[in-house]
């Protein structure tokens, strides 16, 4: 769709990428139960839910597509914190009826986090297999299989860093330029110029300078797509360490993919 705003602000941006396509909202619940380092089993759930309708909310402004099943989560959460703010024994008279919910929302984040770790195990073994039957590669390529310990970074740790770099670019400059057409696709091309020839570049290095908040959302969606497509690949290589953002040595993605990402953003 094309974006014709009267102001910046209120610029619709050209692009949606589908959440479903890298996260669902117990990676979300359990971005947050790390981030705040929290005892799954004692989740506080008024801050939870605050912070997860915070992050739906960063989501729509990024132009995320959320799916319902987020949507669904927040209204569980919500639903869980009122029932927490009963009284006592009000509380006890509704156990009655069924299960409390938040017990079973612990055993629905255990239970995932239970599938993901297994997931990532038999990831683990795949490659160990590819390692002893692999095929004759370049060293580069082995270089990027052995390098990229691509787990340990989520899309909301990607929202976290995103929203350090719009908060280093205010919106309220009296000279912003903004280009005349400005696609995803034009910011695709440009992040794949900035890693040719590197190993990898800081996830902040691609937002250098100063730039509108749109140049800036459009640079984050460009690198999504690269990544749903397996051109560009994001990794730490420590613990709360920096992120970095590879080019990998894949396959051109089929035109087919490509057909929606062009679409052009102009300023009226």
């Amino acid at each position: 769709m094309d974006a014709h705003p009267e102001n910046c602000e209120q610029t619709e941006l050209p692009y949606q990428v589908r959440i479903e396509n890298f996260e669902g909202p117990l990676d979300l619940l359990l971005h947050l139960i790390k981030k705040n380092e929290i005892n799954i089993y004692d989740i506080p759930v008024a801050m939870i839910a605050q912070q997860y309708l915070e992050y739906l909310e960063a989501m729509e402004e990024l132009n995320l597509n959320v799916a319902g099943d987020f949507l669904v989560m927040a209204a569980t959460l919500l639903q869980i914190k009122s029932r927490m703010l009963l009284p006592a024994d009000e509380r006890a008279d509704d156990e009655e009826e069924g299960p409390d919910p938040r017990e079973e929302l612990v055993r629905r984040l255990l239970e995932y986090k239970a599938y993901k770790e297994a997931a990532r195990q038999l990831d683990g073994q795949e490659k160990m297999w590819r390692e002893i039957f692999r095929r004759e590669q370049s060293a580069a390529l082995d270089r990027v299989e052995e390098d990229l310990p691509l787990e340990n970074v989520s899309l909301f740790d990607l929202v976290d860093a995103l929203k350090e770099v719009l908060d280093r670019n205010p919106s309220s400059r009296l000279l912003e330029i903004i280009p005349d057409n400005l696609t995803v696709r034009e910011r695709m091309n440009l992040i794949l110029e900035t890693l040719e020839g590197k190993e990898s570049v800081s996830f902040a290095a691609l937002f250098e300078g100063p730039s509108h908040r749109v140049v800036i959302v459009v640079t984050f969606l460009a690198l999504l797509e690269l990544m749903r497509l397996r051109i560009a690949r994001v990794f730490q290589t420590e613990t709360f360490g920096p992120i970095l953002v590879s080019r990998t040595f894949s396959l051109v993605p089929d035109s087919a993919e490509l057909h929606d990402v062009g679409v052009e953003w102009k300023e009226t």
